[in-house]
């Protein structure tokens, strides 16, 4: 469960670095690759933010996770630049995929499919 000061520390976490990725972003990955920030998961003491993150506009998506990684100095620095005056302890970050959409049009697809072939049964 949750705290409330967990919950607003990782708002805070997700709408700046939001903003670093706007303005950093296509210095580490490119312009193709649409990167957005889907959730913030911050630990109880406030020392790490899980950052999910959903890549769009590229198929190989894990490259652009990895140049991020290299890069998580840099981007660590700009968030802590615009969170310093809002929270005492800047967070160490990692980067997770978050595959939720993915997962959705690809089930999406299979029921479009299954209807198509009429395997769904009847609708009343």
């Amino acid at each position: 469960m949750e705290t409330k000061r967990q919950k607003q520390a990782a708002e805070l976490v997700k709408r700046n670095f939001s903003l670093v990725l706007q303005q950093e972003g296509s210095y580490i990955y490119g312009p193709e690759p649409l990167v957005t920030v889907t959730g913030v998961k911050i630990t109880p003491d406030l020392s790490l933010a899980k950052i999910y993150l959903s890549v769009f506009n590229t198929d190989n998506k894990q490259a652009v996770l990895l140049e991020m990684e290299e890069e998580i100095v840099r981007l660590r620095q700009s968030l802590a630049h615009r969170i310093r005056k809002h929270i005492r302890r800047i967070p160490d970050i990692s980067f997770y995929a978050d595959d939720t959409l993915d997962e959705m049009y690809r089930v999406d697809r299979l029921f479009n499919r299954l209807y198509d072939e009429n395997q769904m049964g009847e609708e009343e």
